[in-house]
């Protein structure tokens, strides 16, 4: 994908970020845990105002548990380059222990990126202490269209 010349960049306000991160279900999360740096795919959905993701045991279950702070990307793109968004989070990871919210977050339909077959589930949710994004386009109609379309072609 390439921006197309004379696009426009447009920073986006917090309920938009909120808004366009609603409307997705891919991101990728980062996670520092014993000086090591990893990005990993999460299917994620927004509830209660933070990310929720399910997971098994490993890296995002032990930032969960250790309470690190994560960054977390999710963004859109027109197929042919002329228009994008990125919102860009920073928070913290908790897992989700408390048994009502454990009862509401079985309840959001959202699946692992990958399952291991143990059915060993976990959620987490990630604060959104400092979020920010970015649109680019190169026709208004096209933003319009990009800001409800799913985040990946299918």
């Amino acid at each position: 994908m390439t921006a197309a010349t004379g696009s426009r960049l447009q920073d986006l306000s917090r309920p938009e970020c909120v808004a366009l991160l609603a409307g997705s279900a891919v991101g990728r999360i980062a996670v520092t845990l014993a000086e090591r740096t990893v990005i990993l795919p999460i299917n994620f959905a927004i509830v209660d105002g933070r990310i929720l993701f399910r997971t098994g045991r490993g890296t995002k279950l032990a930032a969960a548990t250790a309470g690190v702070e994560v960054a977390f990307e999710a963004d859109g793109y027109a197929p042919d380059g002329s228009a994008g968004w990125s919102v860009l989070v920073r928070g913290h990871c908790t897992e989700v222990t408390d048994a009502d919210e454990l009862s509401r977050a079985r309840a959001v339909p959202l699946d692992r990126w990958v399952t291991d077959g143990t059915g060993d589930d976990r959620f987490v949710v990630v604060t959104l202490t400092e979020i920010s994004g970015r649109r680019f386009d190169t026709d208004d109609r096209t933003s319009a269209s990009l800001s409800r379309a799913r985040p990946w072609p299918t």
